[in-house]
């Protein structure tokens, strides 16, 4: 399997089928042989009913049926763990992210970028509640990891095999996966991409994953700083 597109689902039953048939139009372009990985996060609605037709008639689709909503982290590891591709691009259910999109991060994968991750330079969600929360933890993060992104909230990424297979995630860490795949010496690029407003459904997120982000943060500045000095931290 060339490539796998990992989509994390909570209670999107508006969007699904849409989303779907703008991911085949694009993949269909490429030649390569792919699967879709949707991955439906304990949704209550009919989101996982959907997602059960559309792989009944589509080989190229795999679902995954969390028991509860897990999160945003547990359930791109799931899809992760459940992917074939050789190159793995995540992106979000909600239809914000651009499918036309993808082909642009499979080039930079291909010119030798073991992740491409997307900026997403003109937000069109909250100012108040949305933007400012995330500039705010965005720059922190840049400051306290030293990895020069400008979005590291975003799911919209692109990643070699060899490289997420290395990394554990839990907690909200799927944000800082470029921030541990660079301690195994990953090279990073950043793409603008477009971000287009919601239309269906509801936003999951609010003010208290900022501080749940900022925690895990911490956790990871941990395992950057004495990833390879166990012994001292035990002293």
């Amino acid at each position: 399997m060339k490539y796998s597109v990992v989509v994390p689902l909570f209670n999107e039953q508006e969007s699904v089928t849409p989303l779907y048939v703008k991911i085949i139009d694009v993949m269909d372009t490429l030649g390569e042989s792919y699967e879709i990985v949707f991955v439906d996060d304990g949704s209550r609605d009919g989101t996982f009913r959907q997602l059960s037709e559309i792989s009944r008639d589509d080989e190229r689709i795999a679902v995954v049926r969390l028991r509860r909503n897990f999160g945003q982290t547990a359930a791109l590891k799931a899809g992760f763990d459940h992917s074939l591709g050789e190159i793995i691009i995540s992106m979000d259910g909600d239809l914000q992210h651009d499918p036309a999109e993808i082909p642009r991060f499979i080039e930079k994968i291909q010119e030798g970028y073991d992740i491409v991750s997307g900026w997403r330079v003109e937000r069109t969600d909250h100012w108040l509640t949305r933007q400012l929360p995330s500039r705010v933890a965005n720059w922190f993060m840049a400051k306290l990891s030293r990895v020069e992104l400008h979005d590291f909230g975003t799911t919209f990424k692109a990643y070699r095999r060899e490289i997420i297979s290395e990394i554990r995630l839990y907690g909200e860490m799927h944000r800082f996966i470029p921030v541990l795949a660079q301690n195994l010496g990953a090279r990073l690029l950043q793409v603008p991409v477009q971000h287009h407003p919601r239309t269906a459904g509801h936003t999951q997120y609010n003010l208290t994953r900022t501080f749940r982000v900022l925690l895990d943060l911490v956790t990871v500045q941990s395992l950057r700083s004495y990833f390879t000095r166990p012994i001292q931290v035990m002293g």
